[in-house]
């Protein structure tokens, strides 16, 4: 390769390879990013798309291959030499430090300093700037504990953009975001490229693609298997080029419910204010989906039906049995369960065993006389547990070693073995790549062909609208109405979420 195509080029990659243990996790992948220019970068979980973003921002070293970065050799030994060139990266999972504020975790190791002392004015000045232009309003001295996942994305993106980097690496940024946080984040990116800073977009809301990159490299298996000129690709396409196969219908049929009401919502309010006056009825067999923007109060209200968050009025009812509010083991005991929107800060105990994890919310199955649990108890249900949700994983391997999509059945699997009446799933897929996303659709119409009621919360509009029933609509708090399937299209839905 000549100077002269190095120095055109921004960043080149070339032949880089990887391998941990047994494992090939990149083979020959070669990349080129030029400055100003968004490329996506694509694959299933386990294609090797963050072992890339991790050697280039210099957090594990590669086992062959070079890169270039402005014209010059680039090999970073640590993130810190990744970052002096002018590199970031965002990660998929948010390393923030939840008992610091906002602005300390901004600057976290590398405080500023005026007349030897931490100069915590300007700290919070320059990070409430940087969250402002991200639409986030909230002091920089707030906790980073007392903010909800979407806002602590935010605070992880704030975080990058103050280093003042020409080539930032977006892994899953928009994870955690909804519709108005992901449109500030894309024109912050759309200002920084005409400034001249590159990007290296990891995503599996393969929607996005078209609105924020130039260019898609796809990987699979570590390798490179398909490269387009443009983003405007069909998502057929794109999934055909991540999982070697073609898709036809990514969402399973349904079957329709019974008339057998299983839990009923009625006049159901928030105590802090996040929802007022819901009601809705679920049926045997049924999902019902719950669309709305950020703020619209869905996470909350889904709280409030399984007894994790308080309510001033209203009541839920399962099987004409009214539960007393604000009453989680009540909620359990009568068949409830919930399946939280950040899986690995409540819903598996990343560094517990698989088994160990399905364990937690059945010891009272799982205890024989005297209160005496068994180890072979234990795994042998886990063993039928995956067995029945099919995850790849071995009783005693640690829940934090396995894929997003893998983990999300791990905390489906330990509600399950309580045989529950009604299955919330709050964001079932966030952070799961769409082979694995269709993995979860099957279980969760498969939960629906069982006879439970479902609920699924979800930010993207086509996973609401391909999995459900019903569809309830809210807006700022309120419901908007609940809409048949036969007539809830995204016009419709946005109609109902925007008024």
């Amino acid at each position: 390769m000549t100077s002269t195509t190095i120095d055109a080029a921004g960043l080149v990659v070339r032949g880089v390879s990887k391998r941990f243990g047994a494992t090939q996790a990149l083979h020959s992948v070669d990349l080129d990013v030029r400055p100003g220019e968004c490329v996506a970068l694509l694959g299933e979980n386990g294609a090797g798309k963050s072992t890339l973003a991790k050697i280039i921002a210099g957090d594990i070293p590669s086992d062959t291959g070079e890169m270039w970065w402005n014209g010059q050799p680039y090999a970073p030994s640590a993130p810190g030499d990744a970052l002096d060139a002018g590199i970031g990266l965002i990660h998929q999972e948010m390393r923030l430090l939840p008992d610091l504020s906002i602005s300390e975790n901004v600057f976290v190791g590398r405080q500023l300093v005026s007349g030897g002392r931490i100069d915590r004015t300007e700290m919070d000045r320059r990070a409430q700037e940087q969250l402002r232009r991200l639409g986030l309003d909230v002091s920089p001295r707030r906790l980073v504990s007392s903010l909800r996942v979407a806002a602590q994305q935010q605070v992880e993106i704030a975080k990058a953009l103050t280093l003042n980097a020409r080539l930032l690496i977006l892994d899953e940024p928009t994870a955690a975001l909804g519709e108005e946080e992901t449109e500030h984040l894309f024109a912050q990116v759309d200002a920084l490229r005409k400034e001249g800073v590159s990007f290296i977009y990891v995503s599996h809301r393969l929607e996005e693609i078209a609105r924020i990159c130039d260019r898609v490299v796809v990987l699979r298996d570590g390798e490179h298997v398909a490269s387009h000129p443009t983003a405007q690709v069909p998502v057929n396409q794109l999934v055909e080029d991540m999982v070697g196969r073609s898709i036809e219908s990514v969402f399973p049929d349904l079957d329709p419910p019974t008339d057998r009401e299983v839990i009923a919502v009625k006049g159901l309010t928030s105590a802090e204010g996040a929802f007022t006056d819901v009601s809705f009825t679920v049926h045997e067999g049924e999902i019902l989906g719950i669309a709305g923007i950020v703020g619209a109060g869905r996470t909350e209200l889904v709280r409030a039906v399984a007894g994790a968050d308080p309510v001033v009025s209203g009541t839920v009812h399962v099987n004409g049995k009214q539960l007393r509010p604000g009453a989680v083991r009540d909620a359990i005991m009568a068949g409830v369960v919930l399946v939280p929107e950040d899986r690995k800060a409540q819903g598996v105990v990343l560094d517990l065993p698989i088994a160990d994890n399905v364990a937690i919310a059945n010891l009272d199955r799982i205890a024989g006389r005297g209160g005496f649990i068994s180890t072979r108890r234990v795994r042998d249900v886990a063993l039928e547990a995956c067995r029945i949700m099919r995850v790849k994983g071995r009783p005693e391997q640690p829940a934090g070693t396995l894929s997003g999509g893998n983990q999300q059945k791990v905390v489906i699997a330990k509600w399950l073995e309580r045989q529950p009446k009604v299955v919330i799933l709050d964001e079932p897929t966030r952070g799961i790549d769409v082979g694995a996303r269709a993995a979860i659709y099957d279980v969760i119409v498969d939960l629906a062909r069982q006879g439970m009621a479902v609920i699924v919360v979800s930010s993207e509009l086509d996973e609401v609208l391909g999995l459900s029933h019903r569809v309830l609509v809210l807006a700022r708090g309120r419901q908007r109405g609940v809409l048949d399937r036969e007539d809830a299209s995204d016009v419709a839905v946005m109609h109902l979420a925007a008024g």
